[in-house]
């Protein structure tokens, strides 16, 4: 009897080309379309682009002579993903949805709808690998990056459990993109040269700030500029009575008031902006580009620094709070008073930077060997052994 697997069909060319290669290796195959987005009140842009998505895995699934069906997810997603983005947004966080979808949406929602139709597996296009190995006689789950350094998603997936992975194939894993793009015009399917999708999972094409607004007030704030030669820049040498007060210092966010720079603009909302962005600020007349270092939601105001070296946007530890800490490999755990050394990564795409975790009563701390830039509160930080993503958490 072969294994029924559940492929989430997105439209796009790295889920058709995993359905095609399941069907290969002998798997009976479903194809599911997730719709996650149909509130009008909330537009995301005037084209529709989850009707022309659902159409080409459609189109896809007929190719490859397997049932399609589509799910609406879009209550659940509404609750799950969207209201929890306003949430953090207005208290001035910066969440990222597409790790959250992951693990709300496509791997616990969709993971049940699928088991409910009988299905051993669910599979996606995702750019990881799965491997399983045995460990005091249990099958422990490694989430490792996927073969193509350019498309590693593995961070995107950072939040998943051995539970979730149990039941999960990534079949282009071992792929590079250009192989995919490979497979997908030999077997003429019509994703084969489609482009990647950008924006939020599944809603589509999106502008972040034209989102919020719609739920988020404009409202006139200060854009105020930081000199970069401040006392709170300069490096102290500082003795420490122990390593948990330099963990303090070293994650600490610097903090700033009206009074330590000058105001150099206005904008339409704290909430709309993010430590380390550049664009939409709008102030010009400064030998180098201005960077967000810090918002204020509460006063509504805005701190900026001139130039990506700015010291304002650079912090050599993070803390992520005891109840946000995430292990995919619940055998790897620290108890407090533990440390390990790892490869951690801030946000998707960023190469991976040689770290230290310490877990203590106050949560787990990463100290980085090198100061990173623009830490910011509500992402995820992951951190890997080796090319194994092993756990991932919040950063406060």
């Amino acid at each position: 009897m072969s294994k029924r697997v559940v492929v989430g069909l997105s439209g796009g060319v790295d889920s058709s080309v995993a359905a095609y290669l399941l069907k290969e290796q002998g798997y009976e195959v479903i194809g599911l379309f997730m719709k996650n987005w149909h509130d009008d009140s909330v537009t995301i842009s005037d084209e529709c682009p989850w009707l022309e998505d659902s159409n080409d895995a459609l189109l896809v699934a007929e190719k490859l002579g397997i049932p399609f069906q589509t799910v609406d997810l879009s209550a659940e997603y509404k609750e799950r993903i969207v209201d929890y983005m306003f949430n953090e947004y207005e208290k001035g966080r910066t969440p990222n949805p597409d790790v959250l979808c992951n693990r709300e949406i496509k791997f616990d929602v969709f993971l049940k709808i699928a088991l409910s139709l009988g299905a051993d597996y669910v599979a996606t296009g995702h750019y990881c690998r799965k491997k399983t190995v045995e460990k005091d006689g249990q099958a422990v789950h490694q989430l490792l990056s996927g073969k193509d350094p350019n498309k590693d998603q593995s961070y995107f997936l950072c939040q998943l459990s051995q539970e979730q992975l149990a039941k999960t194939l990534f079949p282009v894993g071992e792929l590079l993109k250009s192989e995919v793009r490979t497979i997908a015009s030999e077997q003429g399917l019509i994703t084969a040269e489609k482009k990647d999708s950008q924006g939020l999972c599944f809603i589509g094409k999106v502008r972040l700030p034209d989102f919020l607004q719609q739920k988020l007030q404009p409202k006139e704030g200060k854009i105020v500029e930081i000199s970069a030669v401040q006392d709170q820049f300069k490096d102290t040498t500082n003795t420490f009575a122990n390593k948990q007060e330099e963990l303090d210092y070293l994650a600490a966010k610097y903090t700033y008031t009206l009074a330590d720079g000058k105001v150099v603009g206005k904008h339409q909302g704290a909430h709309y902006y993010t430590i380390g962005q550049r664009k939409g600020l709008a102030v010009g007349g400064t030998p180098e580009p201005l960077f967000v270092i810090d918002t204020d939601v509460e006063t509504n105001t805005i701190y900026t620094g001139q130039g990506k070296q700015h010291p304002g946007l650079y912090r050599k530890a993070l803390l992520i709070q005891p109840d946000e800490v995430h292990w995919v490999r619940q055998d790897l755990k620290l108890t407090i008073g533990g440390e390990m050394r790892v490869k951690a990564r801030i946000r998707y795409r960023q190469p991976l930077e040689e770290a230290t975790l310490y877990m203590t009563s106050k949560g787990l701390y990463i100290e980085f060997q090198n100061k990173q830039s623009a830490i910011t509160e509500g992402q995820f930080a992951a951190w890997y052994l080796g090319d194994e993503l092993i756990g991932s958490g919040v950063i406060s």
